[in-house]
């Protein structure tokens, strides 16, 4: 990468931010103007390890050859039709993510809070349609300390504060439980139940890995009880754990299953349901829709990504990287970090507080050269692209290694 020609500072850029743009993000004191692979360079021409990836939307790195040629070559033929009409991409990137994911069906959209959105929809629409539920009595099981994102419905079953207060009034037909607690999901599931939507690891808590036995026991309690098993993938699908999709470490296949993020390959927003053709086929012409949503751009795209996704290469190296993740940071327990918790390339790191918050632990690893993200007072979250070379995730640590000495 060559320094971009720039004649703003990053002090500059972030002061003339201030007054014009909304403050929902609180993001660290760099401006990034370049990127190339697990690397990014900023207005001045700093180059930094990208170890956040946009969580998980840059799973293979910035501008991946194969993901911009594709965008490229789309670009010069046809960008979007709405689904008014049909377009020559679109079932073929169908095709290929259900086989993917060994589904029947997919409905694309293009965020991850849509996904999940439509998924809902569609759980209740089943509920009320297959299994009998009387109209507008359906329910859905969540999990306490859940991400899904930030819509008004969404937040109404968030137990993040910071995410509700000052939104209300909030969607009913939610019922929270514990994550990781099969007795409590069982209490609460009853015959209203449309589906249980839980993430197979929670990102935004700080990467908490349920217990084995968790999720397939999710896939037995649903199926016996005769309700939809909907698994929020948006973060930790396409790679990101080793697997392609998380509960595969379990083998279970839900009915349903929400992606985003990495499906839009890091270049435009792509999202997408994929499920059963029982449940998904309860949707007609009319009840759902969204203007880009399976767009001829996205749809070349996402189908790039499905097909880096099916060569198996990057499960490995999230496999493989990831056994150099948790040497390095188990190596750092009891030295700055008092726990961990990692699955793949992903991880949430907890840091004594006496060392700082994670925010200040953010702020240090970037004068360092490293950009990671907080969430949670003191935890760090650890994401790098699935392109990450072994020496850069070594570097990564050994820089936070420094930063806590």
């Amino acid at each position: 990468m060559t320094a971009p020609a720039q004649t703003r500072s990053s002090v500059d850029l972030i002061r003339a931010e201030e007054p014009v743009l909304a403050h929902n993000y609180h993001p660290l004191p760099v401006v990034v103007a370049r990127a190339e692979g697990s690397w990014v360079e900023d207005v001045e021409g700093r180059r930094y390890l990208d170890m956040l990836a946009g969580y998980s939307a840059l799973n293979f790195g910035h501008r991946h050859p194969a993901l911009t040629e594709a965008a490229h070559r789309q670009l010069d033929r046809l960008t979007l039709t709405s689904r008014a009409f049909h377009n020559d991409r679109l079932a073929h990137f169908a095709e290929r993510l259900a086989a993917l994911t060994g589904q029947d069906m997919v409905l694309p959209m293009n965020t991850g809070a849509e996904a999940v959105e439509s998924g809902i929809k569609v759980a209740r629409k089943w509920a009320y349609e297959v299994k009998g539920v009387p109209a507008d009595r359906a329910t859905i099981v969540v999990a306490a300390d859940n991400f899904h994102g930030r819509t008004t419905t969404i937040v109404s079953f968030s137990t993040d504060e910071t995410a509700r207060a000052g939104f209300g009034p909030f969607t009913p037909g939610f019922r929270i439980v514990p994550y990781n607690d099969l007795p409590a999901l069982e209490a609460a599931v009853d015959e209203t139940t449309a589906a249980v939507l839980i993430e197979p690891v929670q990102g935004e808590a700080g990467v908490v890995i349920p217990d084995e036995g968790y999720l397939a026991g999710v896939r037995e309690l649903t199926s016996r009880k005769g309700c939809l098993f909907i698994a929020d993938e948006i973060q930790s699908g396409l790679g990101r754990t080793g697997r392609t999709l998380a509960v595969e470490h379990e083998s279970v296949v839900p009915d349903l299953v929400l992606l985003g993020k990495a499906l839009g390959g890091g270049i435009v927003p792509v999202s997408a349901v994929v499920g059963r053709r029982d449940v998904l086929g309860v949707l007609r012409p009319g009840e759902h829709g969204s203007t880009f949503g399976g767009n001829p751009l996205a749809a070349a795209v996402g189908t790039a990504v499905v097909e880096l996704l099916e060569t198996g290469e990057f499960q490995r190296r999230a496999t493989e990287l990831g056994v150099v993740l948790r040497g390095g940071l188990a190596a750092l327990v009891g030295k700055g970090v008092v726990g961990y918790r990692a699955r793949g390339l992903w991880a949430g790191v907890d840091i004594d507080p006496a060392f700082g918050t994670g925010r200040e632990i953010g702020e240090r690893l970037m004068a360092e050269g490293v950009l990671v993200k907080d969430t949670h007072g003191s935890t760090i979250r650890l994401a790098p692209p699935l392109t990450i070379t072994a020496d850069e995730l070594s570097g990564a640590l050994a820089a936070l290694e420094k930063v806590l000495a």
